[in-house]
Parts: structure tokens; C-alpha cells; sequence
């Protein structure tokens, strides 16, 4: 450990070109099951946008590479989704409370982005870039501690990681090791009482596929509504067919949604939280005890700082945080966290039989679950070592902003003296 502690000198992003390589898992070639319109999601409202995910734009906005280098020389980095507009507000907002800084202070760091952007924030696409550049200082702080996350923010917790799939093979799930198989309900509320149908048939013929004592869950990706999750949950109870959770039935804001649905159905779990933003966006869901599980993304919430404050948040109430995806940042927060017993992992391969690396080719080491769990190592930081033919495109390359356009990290002086001229 330094005796004199260096400070973060430089402060860099840039976007990783190739398909599935990166943070936005859903910016994949098509084919791939992740972006199929078999899926049910909020769109589906719309005929003319259901034939696939990709083509109302699931992918639109990217992946982004956030690269921070201290004044010793030490590298630490990280990948995240927002693609170039997230870029654009680390480069031109979010530096100034980087750079210069002791990488040690990241609450500090954390809290400056995050009230500096409130007026145009607090969800969404600047928690994304916030989360983005938390991680990457995070893992800087690692190297230069020469430790890992996981030991850094409360030490391992428990041997191994026991993950679940999820992805549209139940069958493979289950032979590859993994305790259970969440899949994507293929209809919502626009398919009517038909569609009920058919996704009671559907999750049937999956429970059919591993067995009834084989825990299945169902994502059903904020599409559904009170009255209709209402229907398909009693019309699935009715048919037998046992559930262990229901994931992400409603709008994100329908808190009194949520509470509607656990007082239908105080035995069934129900959880939520990927689409959900900072303490503040859990705060309510915490302390309201609708919901069972919680599964925010450590990639979008606001990075691993604001991570362990939900966590912290959650335990007081007894409820498990079980991050959504997000391979190694995951990993390390659940390896420290107490009411965290397990984790997802997304099948990125295009058929989901198989795993691939969370962040395809981005990265040459990522941990990959064996027999259905995944352990973590002494390397320091998150671990991860940057692919050397990794196809980075600097911010430079696709943001060259002249002055008289409001270029934000202009001095003052320097605009009043342009107005001048």
C-alpha cells in the first residue's frame, strides 16, 4: 500500500464497437434469443413493434468503457450501458468531481455526480454513466490497494455463489448445474385472455421439462398490469403449475401496484428492482415489504457505492438483494453481502444453452460459473483484464464538440471571452 496515496489524473471513455462485447447485454446480433419478440415487454401494445426487441430499439444506446489512471500509473476500468450520451456526461459533467481526487473517496465522488445531475437525473441514463465511472474507480482502488472488491467492502461471506439461469432453456439450465431456470413470458396484457392461455401452457411445458421439485421463475419485464397479473397468477395456480417467483410484473412506479399483489397473494413471491434507481428509488419498496426480493443492477442503480447502501437499507428488513446480471460486479458484492445467497447469471449465448462471458470479448478473464456456481480469486480489483484486441473507439472519435455550441466543461471566462469576438 502507497505511503503517499495517489490521486485519479485522468478520466476516459469510449465505446466498445463490437456486437455483445460490453455492459448492454441486449446489443446483440440478431438471432439472439435476448432480442426476440417472443418476449413479452411493454411494446407489445404496439403491432408494428413486436416482431423483435431489437427493432423498437432495446439496444439503441450501447455499451460505454470507462478508463480511470491514477498519477502512480494505476489502471482501473470498468464497462457499463449508455453508450454515447453517457459518455457525453462523464466526459463533460461528470470529470470535474473525478479528476483530481482521492480515489479513496468515493461517497464523496459519488454524492457530487449524483447531486450535480439531479435536475436532470436521479434515474435512468445518468445513473447509468454515474454507475459506470463508481465501478471503475472502484476497481482502481483495488489495484492500488492490491486487493480485491469483495475483501475491500466486507470480506467473503460464503464459500461460493450459487447462480440461476436465466435464458430460454430450462432443460439446459438444469444439466448444466445451475439451482434453477427464469425465463421470459412470451404474452401480456394486449394478448387478452388468450394469451393467459397460452402462457399457462408455456410454463407448464417448462416445468414439464425439469421436473416439479426444479424452482422455475418467470420475468415478466414491466409489461403486465394488476388485473392481468391478477388472472395469469391464479390461472397458473389453478393448472398446478408452481411458480417459485414472479419477476418484474409492473411499471417501476406502481408501488401500490405491488402492494395490491402481495395482499392477492401473500404466499407468492414477487420481486423487482432491475428498473429501479439510487436509495432513494428503493426506499419506498424496502420499507412498504410488498416486494420479496430485491434485484437491483449494480451496473444502473448507481454503481457498487450506492449498492451497499441499498443492501444495507434492505437487511434492516430482513429482505434479500439479489443484483440483476451484471457477471463480476455482481459477483464481488454478493460474495460480501449477507443477505445476498445467490445470483443470476444471463445465458449471453444466441441460442441460451450454453454461458458465455457476461461482457463477451471485452474482457479476457471473467469468472464463468462451473457446475452452476462461481467462486472469486485474490486478483485485485474486480479482477477483470482488458482484452488487448478489444475494438475501443475513444469519445474523441465520435464527440468532437467546437466552441459556441455550449461545450459544458468550458470555463466561464473562456465563453464570455468567445461571446467577445
Amino acid at each position: 500500500m502507497p505511503k503517499e496515496w495517489p490521486t485519479i489524473a485522468k478520466l476516459e471513455t469510449f465505446i466498445p464497437s463490437a456486437q455483445g462485447s460490453g455492459g448492454d447485454y441486449h446489443r446483440q446480433k440478431g438471432g439472439h434469443w435476448i432480442i426476440q419478440g417472443d418476449i413479452s415487454c411493454p411494446m407489445h401494445k404496439y403491432p408494428d413493434w413486436r416482431e423483435s426487441r431489437a427493432k423498437w430499439g432495446i439496444g439503441v444506446l450501447g455499451s460505454l468503457f470507462v478508463k480511470v489512471t491514477a498519477t502512480d500509473g494505476t489502471v482501473g476500468y470498468a464497462t457499463g450501458f449508455g453508450g454515447p450520451p453517457a459518455c457525453w456526461l462523464i466526459e463533460e459533467h461528470f470529470s470535474r468531481f473525478v479528476v483530481g481526487a482521492d480515489p479513496r473517496d468515493t461517497n464523496a465522488i459519488w454524492d457530487q455526480m449524483f447531486r450535480a445531475s439531479i435536475f436532470y437525473g436521479r434515474k435512468g441514463l445518468p445513473m447509468a454513466a454515474i454507475s459506470a465511472v463508481d465501478l471503475a474507480i472502484w476497481d482502481l482502488l483495488g489495484k492500488i490497494r492490491g486487493e480485491p472488491i469483495y475483501k475491500m467492502i466486507g470480506g467473503r461471506t460464503k464459500k461460493e455463489i450459487p447462480l440461476y439461469l436465466t435464458g430460454p432453456q430450462s432443460a439446459s439450465a438444469k444439466k448444466l448445474g445451475f439451482w434453477g431456470s427464469k425465463v421470459a413470458l412470451p404474452h401480456g396484457p394486449p394478448d387478452g385472455v388468450e394469451g393467459i392461455r397460452k402462457n399457462v401452457a408455456f410454463l407448464k411445458a417448462k416445468k414439464d421439462e425439469v421436473g416439479p421439485d426444479y424452482p422455475l421463475m418467470v420475468d415478466c419485464w414491466m409489461s403486465l398490469d394488476v388485473p392481468y397479473t391478477l388472472q395469469l397468477v391464479k390461472a397458473t395456480e389453478d393448472a398446478g403449475v408452481k411458480i417459485h417467483w414472479w419477476e418484474e410484473v409492473l411499471h417501476p412506479d406502481d408501488f401500490d401496484g405491488h402492494r395490491t399483489l402481495k395482499k392477492a397473494f401473500p404466499h407468492i413471491l414477487f420481486t423487482t428492482g432491475e428498473h429501479e434507481y439510487s436509495k432513494y428509488g428503493f426506499r419506498k419498496l424496502i420499507e412498504d415489504r410488498s416486494i420479496d426480493i430485491l434485484q437491483p443492477d449494480v451496473m444502473w442503480l448507481g454503481g457498487l457505492t450506492e449498492l451497499i447502501k441499498v443492501a444495507a437499507m434492505a437487511a434492516a428488513y430482513d429482505i434479500p438483494v439479489v443484483p440483476h446480471g451484471s457477471g463480476p460486479y455482481s459477483f464481488h458484492a454478493i460474495m460480501s453481502f449477507p443477505n445476498s445467497d445467490f445470483c443470476e447469471y444471463i445465458a449471453n449465448s444466441p441460442d441460451g444453452h450454453t454461458v458465455l462471458p457476461s461482457f463477451g470479448d471485452l474482457f479476457t478473464n471473467e469468472v464463468l460459473p462451473h457446475n452452476g456456481k462461481v467462486n472469486l480469486t485474490d486478483e485485485p480489483g474486480f479482477g477483470l483484464t482488458l482484452n488487448p484486441n478489444a475494438q475501443l473507439v475513444p469519445y474523441s472519435d465520435f464527440f468532437k464538440p467546437t466552441k459556441g455550441i455550449g461545450y459544458a466543461s468550458e470555463k466561464p471566462e473562456e465563453v464570455a471571452q468567445e461571446a467577445s469576438h
